[in-house]
């Protein structure tokens, strides 16, 4: 079976929301455009601001995150022109430019962050790089044979959304990923990513992101399963252009 770019998935504000796109381009050296730009940072962290701005890249802990709140697991939604249009099964849909009107997200998001007992929600900020969980300029690359074969195990259904995974691969063998570190895949007739290291994943994952509410521990169940945490793998673009849902994946 040939293997296919299924899916392509940007999240422009860290751990709330996400959306599908049809294309994107590419940049060397470059994450996925748009990816992570912008996050909530909570009180506890509001002392690495430099006046209002954030000017480097932060970990997970400093910003709101669905490992210490699982609701916000729930929340999808993405651009629409220059607003920002977000949802959630137990709260009202929400539309706001994320330049201008930051109170409104910050109260929008209170029900689902306050009962988590972290500090308060404080600032949306947007940083020089992408606000993702490692300090690289990658993107993250995972298989949608594993997740069948995942789920089959499980005996569940997991899908997509929970691993909020930027390029789902199709027609892989189950797990090939794992032992791809430092090779390279073409998608499309140009882009050029090398495959770096496994993602180790964390409690987020084991929210059901319909509900935002935990349905198993997959930290403990991957651990059981394979001794280790790993789920998909993170990449770099070494050469760029536009990939699309549909393109070949070869492994060079």
């Amino acid at each position: 079976m040939t293997a296919r770019l299924a899916h392509i998935f940007r999240h422009p504000v860290k751990s709330v929301g996400g959306e599908a796109l049809d294309e994107v381009r590419l940049t060397e050296g470059q994450p996925l455009p748009g990816d992570r730009r912008f996050a909530v940072l909570h009180e506890a962290a509001i002392q690495h601001l430099d006046g209002d701005e954030l000017r480097r890249w932060l970990p997970k802990s400093a910003f709101l995150r669905g490992v210490a709140s699982a609701p916000l697991q729930a929340i999808s939604g993405g651009w629409d022109g220059d607003h920002l249009v977000l949802s959630h099964p137990d709260l009202p849909p929400l539309r706001f430019d994320p330049t201008r009107d930051q109170a409104t997200l910050l109260d929008w998001l209170a029900p689902l962050w306050d009962p988590s007992g972290k500090a308060p929600a404080a600032r949306l900020v947007e940083a020089p790089q992408a606000l993702t969980d490692v300090n690289h300029p990658w993107l993250s690359v995972l298989s949608l044979s594993s997740l069948r074969d995942l789920e089959d195990r499980l005996g569940q259904p997991l899908g997509t959304h929970r691993w909020r995974a930027n390029l789902w691969i199709d027609g892989w063998e189950p797990y090939a990923e794992r032992d791809m570190q430092l090779h390279r895949i073409r998608i499309g007739d140009t882009v050029v990513l090398k495959l770096t290291e496994r993602i180790g994943r964390c409690a987020a994952t084991s929210v059901d992101t319909a509900t935002g509410r935990i349905d198993l521990d997959m930290p403990k169940a991957l651990q059981d399963q394979f001794w280790h945490q790993d789920f998909g793998i993170y990449a770099e673009v070494q050469t760029g252009g536009t990939i699309r849902p549909g393109d070949e994946v070869e492994v060079l």
